[in-house]
């Protein structure tokens, strides 16, 4: 069965989402991280990928003491993006429970200090962030882009040692349009043994049916749950239904 990600997305210590990265677009739902979280346990899901949005335009991560609270209060599978630009960075998210890290700028800014993190910590707990419009790298909170494209960027680094790789299409992030699934296609295609997981537009449970069917093996969905849209409890049980 595809591997459900629910995703918590902070700014000033808040669960919020953004229409296609857009920090003017913000939605700010009234609950903590931490309390979200927890409600994701007992519905029974694992993993969960949490966003500084403060770090990812910032030089380093914002909300820390927020990721320490998530993985202090829960037993969730936690990976952690955002921010993550220095040794004292990562070094300070793994120490605050993060099971793993999303790493996307520096891959593209300072390829070596990624490899040297591919190397330290083991591909198993690096998981690379590859952000895409029209085909192309994004980085530091979507805001720059950059002239690489999807693929060739992931070529180089599976050739590293990558295994995981989380890539969003920002033009279907916040959407509720559906999840991009030529991009997907085009990835699986190119490098079927990696564990890809798609993020961005997921609007329903059938989308993520669609992405199984695809051979996906991981999703992440967040504003969909926060709208009312995804039912955790009904997911668990049309999920089940395909194995």
């Amino acid at each position: 069965m595809i591997e459900l990600i629910p995703a918590i997305d902070i700014m000033d210590g808040k669960c919020v989402r953004l229409a296609k990265g857009d920090y003017d677009t913000k939605t700010i739902y009234g609950v903590s991280p931490a309390d979200v979280a927890e409600r994701f346990e007992m519905a029974g899901i694992r993993r969960l990928h949490v966003v500084d949005l403060d770090g990812a335009r910032s030089k380093h991560v914002v909300n820390m003491d927020v990721l320490a609270d998530i993985t202090c209060r829960t037993r969730l599978v936690v990976d952690f993006g955002g921010g993550i630009k220095s040794d004292n960075d990562i070094e300070q998210a793994f120490a605050c429970g993060a099971a793993m890290v999303t790493v996307g700028s520096i891959a593209v800014t300072q390829k070596e200090l990624f490899v040297k993190w591919l190397d330290k910590f083991g591909a198993e707990r690096i998981i690379l962030g590859a952000d895409v419009r029209d085909g192309k790298i994004s980085i530091n909170g979507w805001r720059d882009d950059t002239s690489e494209d999807i693929v060739g960027f992931l070529d180089y680094y599976v050739s590293k040692g990558v295994r995981n790789v989380l890539c969003t299409d920002i033009s279907k992030d916040g959407m509720l349009q559906g999840p991009s699934f030529g991009l997907y296609e085009r990835i699986l295609a190119a490098f079927p043994g990696i564990n890809l997981i798609a993020s961005g537009g997921v609007s329903c449970v059938e989308d993520i049916k669609c992405l199984e069917q695809a051979g996906v093996p991981s999703v992440i969905f967040g504003k969909a749950f926060y709208e009312g849209k995804i039912d955790l409890e009904t997911l668990a049980a049309e999920m089940s239904k395909s194995c």
